[in-house]
């Protein structure tokens, strides 16, 4: 029996009017509904930009990436803020050309004072 992993979605906070959606472990197929649920209901609470903390994030599949390009569908280019990815996910992001669709910050710090288009 495998043992339980820990949910991917960490915490959900408000900064300035931003939410920021902390994730961690391996974000994929078998919890990326977990992950869409914390950021659609971060979209219908009325947020205009979300910061993903992915500082904790080992691993990222296709779908998880897919659920990410499906939020920054609803908000927009810089409604949808990638932070502190590791190096692993840095160079999925990198390889899948993602990197190029969303804004990637060295941290959630960096993220929230980025201005925006």
């Amino acid at each position: 029996m495998e043992p339980l992993r820990e949910p991917p979605v960490r915490g959900v906070e408000q900064h300035n009017g931003a939410v920021v959606v902390r994730l961690g472990g391996e974000l994929d197929l078998y919890n990326a509904e977990d992950i869409r649920h914390a950021l659609s209901g971060a979209i219908d609470g009325g947020a205009v930009r979300i910061v993903v903390d992915m500082s904790d994030v080992d691993f990222v599949d296709s779908t998880a990436l897919g659920v990410l390009i499906e939020a920054r569908s609803k908000l927009g280019y810089d409604g949808v803020l990638l932070a502190g990815p590791q190096l692993e996910t840095r160079r999925t992001l990198e390889v899948s050309g993602l990197d190029r669709h969303l804004p990637v910050h060295d941290s959630v710090d960096s993220a929230l004072a980025s201005s925006g288009s």
